[in-house]
């Protein structure tokens, strides 16, 4: 169900402040103001829970189209990844990590990183 017990609340407090400033110059006795007020409320209080539940049913995505929608995005992804690959192969760079493995460039990484770890120990 969408949202919490606290809509439910706030309607409810809603219902009953418009009931009551609405009823309030009229020549009602104070006591039939607040009980009307409160079945107001009370009325509010449980219809909120249509409301809800209509939100929820409003917003409801099926699971196949979740799927679907997945798969869509997946095959998007992988298109747009194909032609930022193909853009990169055709742009020459001064470095190319493309042939050479992960683990070369993380040896690579740690060496300079040792380097520059000498050289702010001799400075």
């Amino acid at each position: 169900m969408f949202g919490s017990i606290f809509y439910n609340l706030w309607g409810a407090l809603i219902a009953f402040s418009i009931y009551f400033f609405m009823t309030f110059q009229k020549p009602l006795t104070p006591l039939r103001i607040i009980i009307g007020s409160f079945v107001a409320a009370l009325i509010v209080f449980f219809v909120m829970y249509l409301v809800r539940l209509l939100i929820t049913y409003i917003l409801f995505t099926p699971e196949t189209d979740k799927v679907q929608t997945e798969n869509e995005l997946d095959e998007n992804v992988s298109d747009e990844q194909n032609d930022e690959n193909q853009k990169k192969h055709n742009t020459s760079s001064t470095v190319e990590f493309q042939d050479e493995s992960t683990e070369d460039i993380a040896q690579v990484v740690r060496t300079m990183m040792s380097r520059e770890d000498d050289q702010q120990v001799n400075a």
